[in-house]
């Protein structure tokens, strides 16, 4: 079995007294056709948007907290500074491209805070990886995120918030 290590980041800011979090849509799969219209509409997406946390390999050499901050920056155009790690997730799955090898991954979070740079403004070539990024409230992140693991990352952040209250003091 391959192994796999990853990092990624739950990126928080504290706007207007609420906590938002950023997150990343995935492409749509382009061979799934749109569902037929009524009369008069537009055809709809049969499947809504896959949202999750902004992650990708750790490079030869790099740290996993380093990677992270870096794959946030790629996928959200945003920097942000760490604040904890949050825990580990690991999980095996089959990669339905190429060889078709069952993989056991464990991927790195982190709290981080938003620093700087305005979400969405990525490289046109991240666009194959992301569809676009976004804020979303961190106490609906548990139900708008698409995988358990990254689920249990964003209650870990809001739990982590709400017992260092001085985090919201900082502003973001």
């Amino acid at each position: 079995m391959v192994r796999e290590i990853s990092a990624g980041g739950v990126v928080v800011r504290n706007k207007d007294g609420a906590w938002w979090m950023a997150a990343i849509e995935l492409p749509g799969d382009p061979s799934a056709a749109p569902a037929k219209a009524a009369k008069g509409r537009r055809p709809r997406s049969k499947t809504k948007p896959v949202l999750c946390l902004p992650k990708g390999l750790v490079d030869p050499g790099e740290k996993a907290l380093d990677a992270a901050l870096r794959e946030v920056r790629e996928e959200t155009g945003i920097t942000a500074a760490p604040v904890t790690k949050l825990a580990d997730i690991k999980y095996a799955y089959v990669r339905s491209w190429g060889d078709g090898e069952r993989v056991f991954k464990i991927v790195s979070f982190y709290l981080l805070r938003y620093v700087s740079g305005r979400i969405d403004n990525i490289a046109p070539e991240m666009r194959v990886e992301v569809a676009r990024a976004r804020w979303i409230g961190l106490e609906e992140a548990p139900t708008l995120l698409a995988y358990r693991g990254e689920k249990q990352m964003a209650r870990k952040a809001l739990e982590y918030l709400k017992a260092h209250a001085e985090l919201t003091a900082g502003g973001g």
